[in-house]
């Protein structure tokens, strides 16, 4: 067929001007061309010579971004020029099949348009991007001719009787609409940046965030292109494949998404509900309004996009039906020219299958691009208003009522619930707000087209469907159960395991592992087996799903066949009834979701405004003498005040810092708890709070503080008095000094406060010291001097750098305090409270901090100095006492007044002065650092263990960098086999029923196709049809897939469970078994964890996904088959496609593992800041620091909401790329199979069931690589277990049987060490060297040394805990290295230096194996001197002890050590420095016991104190692993020259 511009038929009006040029269709046509071909002439350099050069930088830097005004308006109405063209272009082809020869004007100048249209928003773009206006002239010109141009046609077809009924008049009559509409924008731009027309053109500058390049979040200001599509991402995506994504890559949040933009925003919300009086309404309602007023609009615009989406999801089946109906007959009428040329009605258009595609191609599209921006926006209104909440609670906290926490009104505990659980709460409920008001639209619209293709039939299956959701909500509550139950089972069982993991030191030595062991597998059983609950339920949940579509179907089908025989199944009702069904199903199952996520946030709401509703502390009253609170921000240098007011300050005599009168103090409704008080604080001197254990000493700083509440009375700060008695009260930070420069601010200034229990922060111990506060070196040296801290930031591995850890979790409680001491001290504050700072330090620390720290450096410093304590033996040093009883003021004055004014009180003192020096406090600082040393070196050992693996990968490999990227983005198959293969059996059933299964749903499907296609020929035939046979086919293969989504979902939730079996216990086995050095070399933490969150992720989240992602990629695998074996032709497009997927999901997985990992790791900080802030309240606020804390607040809620936006967008991105490949499947399936229809006969029930199945890989492909992704993530857990499970157990195994050891044995206690070399591991140096010694049956052997000398490695090698890589140890004859372990270590008792007890009763933690009668742990306890305690205690040997053995002092649990050594029997007893953290009583007693009941028996005492083996019968000293003396003690000390004489004359 030739081809002409104007068509070439002998008969063509196309060339007939006799009634005019512009009567001529053609050359109409051929007009409309001009604007866009001036355009393109244009436009063209501008872009490619000026552009092309400098694009690079304009997309990387974007400070020139600019909005141009109308921008989003022109971007909306150039998608709507472009879509018009398409249906142009497309109207004309249609138009000229209808005709013998091709006019090429009724198509082409559409297509120029449409280059045009392109090329016009493009070139806007590059303008906008580089701010250069001027260049909009081009545009504006386009869009006058095209507006000309079209309005030309339009007329002409007017004045031709061209009307509504052509489709060609209504495009002409829209596109005329949109150039007119395009060129007011372009003349609003002129207008609004006056570039034309004016003398000045308007400066605009980009917004404040652009300029700031820290800003990286673009989704605000980017087009609205990149905007639908997250374009902007991909340089983001791809770039973390070269680099892992940190907080630096993602950089800053934009302006309006900070915390606290949208605290603001919250907190005028909630100002604008206050009642006229100024009172805040209560309750729920007022929380849910405010959220409204702040954050309803973009909820709004979101639930619109979702409308529109769900809207656009009804055009797949409609499609569908219209492209299979269409086929299926042939429907041509041709209707006279007009113009010399064909018009055809909009039915015409639509009757054709070729344009029903392309339409629904556009459909998918624009559906899958509003529902990516209806889900982005309403989380990131979720995200903001999470920010918002999280700040307005701390704000909160930064007021609470100091009561409410110390009377268990609040607990951290529930605070940290109120910011980590219930603010996420309400962000999910924002999150689905959308699917609530969606989901009812959906299923009436549903319900309604399926009535229209069924009739009643539709009905039925739709009843079914309703039916069903009751039970999935059912389901779904049952769910939440189990998890409940399994979460307290679960809770239990890391309990038990945190205390095996704590005392596995002691298991091992007793031989007590598989106890403990078998009581954690006994917890693990009970929370299996709420576990198999929940797996039930899943199943439950999982088959539902599959199986509700099926029924529906079946039952409508049945239904629809029996109600009348001529019931029209063509394949076109047929498949979009199914597709509709497909529709109907998912917002029934969001359903249960939705209803439990509105539920949780309404019980949020409800906490929330009981917490916000508590009281808060009032602002300190000042007495109203002589206050101007016309300012209240007020700071006046001296320089600015009047001369009056100087001579007046330098005339004040006596300066009092604080001053109380008549005050009464309450902590809660109730009788005050101080009451009566009159004091005053004097200016620059010492004074001491003393008084009984709870008489108000801590209270009177706190009510002094303002933390409180204030009865009666009144605080005053910095009253000064003048020589004839007047008073004058100075509201500010303080008087530095009278003479120099006097600060007048607004009440109590900041004061350094050390509250009782010392608070540290999560940060490094200098951080903690200066305290936000600058650093001055020689100050700073000054305090470490004075607080003794030097010896322990020595210990520390990076010294004063080394981070603490969460309340200082690495240090004891003399070194906390210390450092809280510290804090105070450093600060630059007049006035210093400390409250009772001597409690955890011993006699040496206490004095050279109250010589060095108090008495010199605050008195030098002319600090007003408040000091409570018990250590009356300071009193001396204060220049103003105040002595407190039961809650009121006892007396007050100097030494001197009191002892004149209460003698009696003054004799108390006095013999209470003379202290009583224990040697017991001289050795806890030494035990202290001995403990800080040791956990350090643990800790240390880990480290150099990592960093020598590193360095030995490094040179093995040296492009370690890319070596890593590699790693990061191969999917860890490894892990899954480990994981699929502990499923053992489990695992053939659980493939071939998945095969099965969406084997059984395609048959289910090309039945169907099969049967339709027979009722359309039978129809064309005109002969009669029994649908009887097809229906009871139809039925069997839905019962069976019914019955295999049951045998898939419960396989599935089965194999998760037995993989969480098999991998618990394999791991809980080989870490019983591990050796010693695992637990010294490796965090507990870290193994904790493999217990806790690797397990939790094994056991509930890997077979939900695993279940997800092989539906997901079965299904798409099996539509992709289908498709292919209806139109072959569809596999050619189909690698294209597939490696476009397989480079998206290879970006997108790198970048989504990085965000997740990032935003879990933002988390933390964040968290920690809430505890460590109620924790430190007090502090904070007498500190005056609430604002840094408030900033420190909003940078960590900033980080973690960046991380969670970009995760989101990065979710969007790969999402919305998916949708559109799966669009493109759908378009070329769809013009594959119409093709093959019309020109190979293939049948209309295919077609149907080729374009139902493309339907069904749009949805399922993102689906698929996020699951993907989210399995690559968990299998991380597996692959952590399994790197446990690797570990080298000890050798339990012996050359002896256990059966071939004596009953007795060791009966005598004889030792035989025979050139004995020990080591900690291969690869490291020995500890011991070539040791020889003989001990003889019942000898009391003590072994003394320094620190490191291998003291303790010499009594851990009786125990084979330490490598014995040399000699032999030989007790009772038998070699200990042939015995098996278990019974080796169970034959001895071992006495630790830290006393570890279990929590259980007592029984159980003397004789877990339940050996013992009770008269024998009687014996024990008394010869331990506890049979007192417990007898006491009720329930005696079954008094429970607590976790840790908490509820029994540090000395009584050591005596509970000795009791269970005895308990044993055994004839050996090594007690490792057990007397180290005990006082000199319990000592003396444990010494006795020693000598009296284990008199027959051979001992071996660890020293720490050399006196405490004075009475041995033989002593070794050892040094760097040798032994240096061996004797008697006496022999020893009587040689002069002597080592041992040397350690007891420094121990005395």
């Amino acid at each position: 067929m030739s081809l002409a511009f104007c068509g070439n038929e002998n008969n063509s009006l196309a060339y007939n001007v006799d009634r005019g040029v512009l009567n001529n269709g053609c050359f109409l046509d051929a007009l409309n061309v001009v604007p866009h071909i001036f355009l393109l002439f244009i436009t063209f350099p501008i872009l490619f010579i000026g552009w092309g050069s400098q694009s690079s930088k304009v997309h990387i830097h974007h400070s020139t971004w600019l909005h141009f005004p109308g921008h989003n308006l022109r971007w909306l109405l150039t998608f709507i020029l472009l879509f018009v063209l398409v249906c142009e272009i497309a109207e004309g082809i249609v138009s000229d099949g209808f005709t013998q020869s091709h006019h090429l004007h009724l198509y082409m100048p559409a297509g120029l348009a449409f280059m045009a249209g392109i090329t016009s928003i493009i070139y806007y773009h590059n303008i906008e991007t580089s701010n250069f206006p001027k260049l909009l002239l081009a545009l504006l010109f386009y869009w006058v001719l095209a507006f000309l141009m079209k309005t030309i046609k339009f007329a002409k077809y007017t004045e031709h009787s061209v009307g509504l009924r052509q489709l060609r008049y209504c495009i002409t009559g829209l596109l005329a609409l949109l150039y007119g509409l395009l060129l007011a924008v372009e003349i609003n731009v002129i207008l609004g940046r006056r570039y034309l027309c004016f003398t000045e053109a308007t400066e605009v500058k980009p917004p404040e965030d652009l300029q700031d390049l820290g800003v990286r979040f673009l989704q605000p200001f980017v087009n609205l292109l990149s905007k639908a599509t997250y374009w902007w991402m991909n340089t983001f995506i791809t770039a973390a494949h070269r680099r892992p994504i940190d907080l630096k890559v993602i950089g800053k949040l934009p302006i309006a998404m900070r915390a606290l933009t949208n605290y603001l925003k919250l907190r005028k919300a909630f100002e604008s509900q206050r009642r006229p009086l100024g009172s805040m309404p209560q309750g729920p309602k007022w929380i849910w309004r405010a959220l409204r007023q702040a954050f309803g609009r973009p909820l709004i615009i979101s639930i619109t996009f979702r409308f529109l989406a769900d809207l656009l999801g009804f055009a797949g089946p409609l499609c569908i039906s219209g492209i299979v109906h269409h086929i299926s007959k042939d429907n041509r009428t041709i209707q006279p020219p007009l113009l010399g040329v064909y018009f055809i009605s909009s039915q015409e258009f639509l009757a054709n299958a070729y344009v029903l595609a392309v339409l629904l191609f556009f459909a998918l599209i624009l559906q899958r691009t509003f529902l990516q921006a209806s889900y982005y926006v309403a989380i990131e209104t979720g995200i903001n208003l999470r920010g918002a909440i999280q700040t307005k609670i701390y704000n909160k906290i930064m007021r609470l009522c100091t009561s409410n926490m110390s009377m268990g009104e609040l607990t951290v505990g529930q605070i940290c619930n109120l910011v980590a659980i219930d603010t996420n709460q309400l962000m999910w409920f924002f999150f689905l707000c959308p699917n609530l008001w969606a989901m009812p639209v959906q299923i009436i619209v549903g319900v309604i087209l399926l009535y229209y293709l069924l009739g009643i039939s539709a009905l039925i299956g739709a009843t079914v469907i309703a039916v069903l959701a009751p039970v999935q909500y059912f389901v779904a509550t049952k769910l939440s159960q189990a998890q409940k139950s399994t979460l307290e089972y679960s809770s239990e069982r890391l309990k038990k395991t945190n205390e095996l993991l704590r005392g596995i030191k002691l298991l091992k030595l007793y031989a007590w592992e598989h106890i403990f062991c078998h009581s954690v597998e006994e917890t693990r059983g009970k929370e299996l087996t709420s576990l198999q609950t929940f797996a039930l339920y899943t199943s439950i949940s999982i088959f539902m799903n599959a199986a509700i579509p099926i029924a529906a179907v079946l039952t409508t089908f049945v239904v629809h066949v029996h109600i009348s025989e001529e019931a029209d199944l063509s394949p076109a009702v047929a498949f979009a009834s199914l597709s509709l069904f497909h529709i109907l199903v998912t917002p029934l199952f969001l359903l249960s979701s939705v209803v439990r996520s509105t539920v949780k946030a309404l019980v949020s709401a409800q906490k929330l405004s009981e917490f916000f509703s508590s009281d808060e502390i009032g602002d300190e009253q000042e007495p109203n003498a002589t206050i101007n609170h016309n300012n209240k921000y007020q700071a006046v240098v001296s320089t600015q005040l009047s001369h009056n007011v100087l001579r007046t300050l330098c005339f004040l005599e006596l300066v009092e810092s604080v001053v109380i009168t008549s005050g009464y103090f309450t902590w809660t409704d109730g009788t005050p708890t101080l009451s009566n008080i009159n004091i005053k604080v004097p200016f620059g001197q010492l004074t001491m709070i003393v008084g009984q254990v709870g008489c108000g000493k801590s209270s009177l700083l706190l009510a002094a503080l303002g933390e409180m509440q204030r009865v009666s009375g009144t605080v005053t700060w910095n009253m000064m008095t003048d020589s004839e008695g007047e008073q004058y009260c100075i509201p500010g930070q303080a008087v530095v000094s009278c003479f120099h420069c006097v600060y007048l601010g607004r009440k109590r200034g900041s004061v350094a406060y050390a509250s009782q229990k010392p608070w540290l922060l999560n940060a490094t111990l200098v951080e903690n010291i200066t305290f936000e506060m600058p650093m001055i070196k020689p100050r700073y040296k000054a305090v470490i001097e004075a607080c003794s801290l030097q010896p322990d930031i020595d210990i520390l591995p990076q010294g004063d750098q080394t981070e603490i850890g969460e309340r200082g979790i690495i240090l004891s409680g003399g070194q906390r305090q210390r450092i809280g001491v510290a804090r105070a001290l450093y600060q630059q504050t007049n006035v210093v409270l400390l409250d009772d700072p001597f409690s955890a330090l011993d006699i040496h620390l206490s004095d050279h901090l109250m010589q060095e720290g108090i008495c010199k450096l605050l008195r030098e410093e002319k600090r007003t100095v408040v000091l409570v304590t018990h250590k009356l033996q300071y009193l001396p040093h204060a220049d103003w006492i105040i002595a407190m009883k039961d809650g009121t003021i006892q007396t007050e004055g100097t030494l001197k007044d009191i002892q004149n004014s209460d003698p009696k009180l003054f004799e108390q003192w006095k013999t209470l002065m003379h202290r009583q020096d224990g040697e017991f406090e001289k050795s806890m600082t030494v035990l202290e650092r001995k403990n800080l040393r040791r956990a350090m070196y643990s800790k240390e050992a880990a480290k150099t263990e990592e960093e020598h693996e590193e360095e030995s990968v490094e040179s093995e490999e040296d492009d370690s960098l890319s070596q890593a990227m590699r790693h990061r983005t191969t999917i860890p198959w490894r892990s899954c086999g480990v994981y699929l293969s502990s499923a053992g059996l489990l695992l053939p059933l659980l493939l071939l029923s998945q095969l099965f299964k969406h084997t059984l749903m395609v048959a289910i499907d090309y039945w169907l196709a099969h049967w339709t296609s027979h009722v359309i020929t039978a129809k064309m035939d005109e002969c009669g049809f029994s649908h009887s046979w097809y229906l009871s086919v139809f039925s069997v293969l839905c019962c069976l897939g019914i019955v295999l989504c049951l045998v898939t979902s419960v396989a599935v939730e089965w194999t998760g469970l037995r993989v969480a079996k098999e991998l618990h216990h394999n791991l809980l086995s080989k870490i019983i078994l591990a050796p010693m050095r695992l637990f010294e070399t490796t965090p507990l933490g870290n193994i904790l964890n493999r217990f806790s969150s690797d397990t939790n992720t094994i056991d509930q989240h890997i077979p939900a996904t695993l279940e997800c992602l092989s539906r997901s990629t079965l299904l798409c695998v099996s539509a992709l088959g289908v498709i292919s074996y209806v139109t072959p032709v569809f596999l050619i497009a189909l690698v294209p496609l597939a490696i476009a997927c397989y480079f998206i999901q290879k970006y997108f997985r790198v970048a989504s593992r990085d965000l997740q990992q990032l935003e879990d790791s933002t988390q933390l900080p964040l968290l920690s800041h809430f505890s460590e802030t109620v924790e430190g309240l007090t502090t904070i606020r007498a500190f005056r620091y609430e604002s840094r804390f408030r900033q420190r607040l909003l940078e960590y809620t900033d980080a973690n909401n960046i991380a969670s936006l970009f995760l989101t967008a990065a979710n969007r991105w790969l999402e919305v790329r998916m949708e559109y490949v799966g669009a493109c499947v759908v378009l070329i399936a769809a013009v594959a199979s119409i093709s093959n229809s019309l020109y190979n006969h293939l049948s209309t029930g295919l077609v149907g069931l080729g374009l139902t199945y493309a339907l069904m890989v749009s949805n399922y492909l993102n689906w698929m690589v996020r699951n993907l992704a989210d399995m690559e993530v968990q299998l991380g857990s597996v692959k952590r277990i399994n790197g446990l499970l690797k570990t080298e157990p000890e050798n339990y195994e012996g050359l002896m049987a256990a059966s071939q050891v004596p009953d007795g044995w060791p009966r005598q206690g004889e030792i035989q060490i025979q050139n004995l070399s020990v080591r900690y591991d291969t690869t490291l140096k020995p500890v011991l060297k070539q040791v020889n010694a003989h001990i003889s049956p019942g000898q009391k052997v003590g072994i003394c040394g320094r620190t490191g000398s291998g003291k303790s490695s010499f009594s851990l090698a009786f125990f084979r805990m330490v490598d014995m890589f040399e000699g032999r140890i030989i007790i009772d004859d038998i070699d200990i290295a042939k015995l098996p372990l278990q019974t080796l270590r169970s034959r001895f008792s071992i006495i630790l230096q830290d006393p570890i007890l279990f929590s259980g009763t007592i029984r159980f933690n003397l004789d877990p194996e339940m050996k013992a009668t009770d008269d024998m742990l009687w014996e024990a306890l008394e010869i331990a001197q506890l049979k007192p305690v417990v007898k006491t205690l009720t329930g005696g040997l079954d008094a429970m002890v607590t976790e840790g053995g908490e509820n029994f002092s540090q000395g009584q649990r050591q005596l509970f050590c000795l009791a269970r050594a005895f308990a044993r029997k055994s004839s050996i007893l090594i007690m490792d420095e057990a007397t180290a953290s005990i006082d000199m009583a319990t000592e003396s007693i444990l010494q006795k016991v020693v000598m009296t009941a284990f008199a027959d028996r051979t001992v071996v005492t660890i020293a720490h104190r050399v006196h405490t083996i004075l009475n041995a019968d033989l002593v070794i000293v050892m040094k760097r692993g040798i032994i240096l003396e061996y004797d008697r003690p006496q022999a020893l000390l009587e040689k002069e020259d002597s080592v041992f004489a040397a350690f007891v004359k420094a121990d005395k």
